[in-house]
């Protein structure tokens, strides 16, 4: 028997993006260091957002901050990459992301 494909990963519609689990997943400084760096530019790979954490912590902030609605990941072949869901955020919470990203 073929061993499972890996299940892409799962993100919530813009409508369901909850200001809770935004508020959460940004109060964390790792987390606001990624964002930031998705902020100023295109999509980037995991590896390259933040480079000097352990990868099972640059795992579970990617993670954390997928599930709650501020990132996009998708495979592209063997790597995953990572966008800011900018857009979706500015709908959904107008003038948040930049507020966040202006703060300390």
């Amino acid at each position: 028997m073929p061993p499972a494909a890996a299940a892409e990963p799962t993100h919530p519609a813009a409508d369901r993006i909850e200001l809770a689990a935004v508020l959460a997943a940004l109060g964390h400084p790792a987390r606001l260091e990624i964002v930031r760096r998705l902020a100023a530019g295109e999509e980037s790979c995991c590896g390259d957002v933040v480079p000097d954490l352990p990868r099972s912590s640059v795992t579970h902030h990617i993670r954390t901050l997928r599930e709650s609605g501020v990132i996009l990941q998708h495979p592209r072949g063997r790597k995953h990459l990572l966008a800011l869901r900018r857009t979706d955020l500015d709908a959904r919470f107008p003038g948040l992301l930049d507020v966040v990203l202006r703060a300390g």
